[in-house]
């Protein structure tokens, strides 16, 4: 018998809050899904509102919340750079008042906690692919460093807490995600693309297109959030999640003018600051402990993403 859990997820009604959401009210548990609407939207969750069983808060995690919960999945922070630096400071506060907030709500109720951290504490990565014991080599004063830095000092709080505290933390590294419920305008590629290519203008790279970014299908990503939280206690992470199959932005363009069989064409645009040249997770750490592996192939995964983008349109 499944045992019914008070599930809160902040961030529930963004890009992977709202997969989480559906997947862990689909398993019987009762969800509170907190949401300030930034960059969430309501029609991410509209099929669970009515569910008894789901229960939507608009809040903003930088204020303390008050609730009694067993798990809380802390995904609130806007996560592409057009969304991120829009208001940089308040990005800060999101990742890290956010983080005390409800670190200090787990403490208070005995809560287990996961953190949804990030593949951009690494930087701009000297080392490649990355490992989860790499530091990093990250600009502390950068336009991107709101964002990468407010994610850092929040694995920096946790594992605080974990020391400090005994509270039981679980931290995810995520890469490159994608799928169904992404913002349509969040600047990051596969929407981009994808959005440029239905409606037959010209797909813009940066750079020489060379560049390489790993993706991961959003089902898959969610299965390991699962799974991590079911993991044994003294197993905190921080944990890579995402796929290791490696592709340039050049591809990724051609997958999908083939996919969408759109008219676009390609055009080359100068490369922004601090601009990762290669992002690939190494996962053996997800695979040994988890026994997790990606199952979702790009084409797979891209077949499965443009209707959703074709119903925005």
């Amino acid at each position: 018998m499944h045992l019914k859990k008070r599930i809160l997820i902040t961030g529930g009604a963004g890009f992977l809050g709202s997969h989480l959401c559906r997947r862990l009210l689909n398993e019987g548990n009762d969800i509170i899904c907190v949401d300030n609407f930034f960059t969430g939207t309501k029609d991410n969750i509209i099929d669970m509102i009515s569910d008894p069983h789901f229960e939507l808060m608009r809040h903003d995690v930088t204020f303390p919340l008050y609730v009694e919960v067993d798990e809380i999945y802390n995904m609130a922070c806007p996560a592409s750079p057009i969304h991120y630096q829009h208001d940089p400071v308040q990005t800060t506060k999101t990742s890290v008042h956010g983080a005390i907030n409800m670190l200090g709500l787990a403490k208070r109720v005995g809560a287990k906690i996961f953190q949804a951290s990030t593949s951009e504490v690494y930087g701009d990565p000297v080392v490649h692919p990355q490992t989860e014991d790499y530091w990093g080599n990250v600009n502390p004063i950068g336009q991107r460093s709101c964002y990468d830095e407010g994610k850092r000092c929040a694995e920096t709080l946790f594992f605080d807490y974990y020391r400090q505290h005994n509270l039981r933390i679980k931290v995810a590294r995520i890469f490159n995600t994608y799928g169904p419920n992404m913002h349509p305008n969040d600047g990051r590629v596969v929407s981009n693309f994808i959005m440029q290519a239905l409606q037959n203008q010209p797909i813009t790279i940066y750079g020489d297109g060379k560049q390489t970014r790993s993706f991961c299908y959003v089902d898959d990503l969610i299965e390991v959030f699962v799974r991590l939280m079911k993991t044994a206690d003294d197993f905190t992470g921080p944990v890579n999640t995402g796929n290791p199959g490696e592709f340039t932005i050049l591809e990724l363009a051609e997958k999908v003018i083939e996919l969408t069989h759109s008219n676009s064409t390609i055009e080359h645009k100068e490369l922004p600051s601090d601009d990762p040249t290669q992002r690939k997770p190494d996962i053996s750490l997800a695979k040994e402990v988890m026994d997790w592996n990606p199952k979702i192939e790009l084409d797979e995964g891209l077949k499965k993403t443009i209707p959703y983008f074709q119903s925005l349109l």
